[in-house]
């Protein structure tokens, strides 16, 4: 690829300032007057912001970056590797292939991948960067992915879609008809050319809102890295009309931790109860995924109050998200509060409690940090009251 960025001289340059305050490198003059500035300063912003998110792509050599934008709205190779787990098979197509880190690890996969990319500058760098990660198995169509849908005749195992949201849609409800390619419409001339497809959303989707609109769903996976929802996928099978199961992982530095539930299943009479013990707080995947109650009865241990979301049990089980054990239960009142924490540090969250996070470290000059960790919710009684723990990692 003839890129000026990719003479060595520059790419030293890059690889030295990666980190650097782009804003006051940007007064600088330009080392290399032949080639755009704002082009070397954007390479070196987004390699900047690949080298926790994507290590393989910034310990390789002679790697070029899209803008530091696509960098930070790609998927993260933890991401990519664990959607690369859920499915297997001969061919994929990725219809919207952007920067290639889920087609990376589909190819890991699969015996054959097809990235397609209607941006032709960004077609052509992905094309660069596999070269460079020495990816065989990858074929790269530049190009609107239904155009050459609608001219070969190839079926394939899987078709992938990562759809972009239409900037006129801002400010309305995320639906899938809002984006590029509208899938829904599209659905049916989609399983005429594979059985099974995945479906990648923003995590701001609805998941209802997403059932709604798709049909033959089989599977619903709700991926979170480091306690933080990064994407949902739709797996859906042509044909399929059984039972939808909601599949959360939340992806930590040193395991995954994954509960799995069926979609509207029938839970039996719940248990609910008082502080003991220990108490948990779910992780963020299983809060998206409302399994609140599912979550009670898999792990047999009461719930703190039906919409608290918080759980407890006199011993300590394993348990998908934070762990606590209560030292103090507080009445929320003026006494109780001024003798506790007025005036100290601590880690506060509110579950099903009429006040902020913001207010209450306001009205009780609580200050952030320390050891102490308080939850102020409502129990069983719809008492409002303050948990005092501490974490157990």
């Amino acid at each position: 690829m003839n890129n000026p960025i990719l003479h060595p001289e520059i790419q030293e340059y890059i690889i030295q300032n990666t980190g650097a305050d782009i804003t006051k490198l940007a007064l600088q003059k330009n080392p290399f007057p032949d080639v755009d500035w704002i082009l070397i300063l954007n390479q070196i912003e987004a390699r900047t912001k690949a080298k926790e998110k994507l290590p393989t792509w910034f310990t390789a050599e002679n790697i070029i970056y899209p803008s530091k934008i696509s960098v930070e709205q790609t998927s993260s190779e933890k991401t990519a590797a664990y959607k690369a787990s859920l499915i297997s098979g001969e061919t994929l197509i990725d219809l919207t292939g952007g920067f290639g880190v889920d087609d990376y690890y589909f190819s890991k996969k699969f015996k054959a991948i097809t990235h397609c990319e209607i941006n032709e500058e960004l077609s052509g760098i992905v094309t660069h960067n596999f070269n460079q990660l020495k990816v065989e198995n990858c074929t790269f169509y530049t190009g609107d992915s239904i155009h050459l849908l609608e001219e070969s005749n190839q079926k394939y195992d899987w078709i992938y879609i990562d759809p972009s949201r239409r900037n006129d849609s801002k400010g309305k409800v995320f639906m899938l008809k809002d984006c590029l390619p509208n899938v829904p419409e599209l659905l049916d001339f989609y399983f005429e050319k594979a059985n099974s497809i995945l479906i990648k959303t923003a995590p701001l989707l609805d998941i209802s809102a997403g059932l709604s609109e798709l049909k033959n769903v089989k599977n619903i996976h709700i991926i979170a890295l480091e306690n933080e929802v990064k994407e949902l996928l739709f797996e859906i099978h042509k044909g399929y009309a059984g039972e939808i199961t909601l599949k959360t992982a939340n992806i930590l530095k040193d395991k995954t931790e994954t509960f799995e539930f069926v979609l509207d299943s029938e839970i039996p009479s719940l248990s609910y109860g008082f502080p003991l013990q220990y108490l948990y707080e779910p992780n963020a995947a299983i809060m998206k995924s409302g399994g609140f109650d599912q979550v009670s009865n898999a792990f047999q241990i009461n719930k703190l109050h039906k919409h608290s979301h918080l759980y407890t049990s006199e011993s300590l089980i394993d348990f998908p998200g934070r762990k606590f054990e209560v030292q103090k239960v507080l009445s929320y009142n003026k006494n109780e509060m001024k003798n506790e924490l007025a005036g100290k540090q601590a880690n506060i969250t509110t579950r099903n409690f009429p006040e902020t996070v913001e207010s209450i470290r306001k009205k009780w000059k609580i200050k952030n940090g320390g050891n102490l960790y308080c939850f102020f919710t409502t129990d069983v009684k719809d008492n409002k009251i303050v948990l005092i723990c501490t974490k157990i990692i």
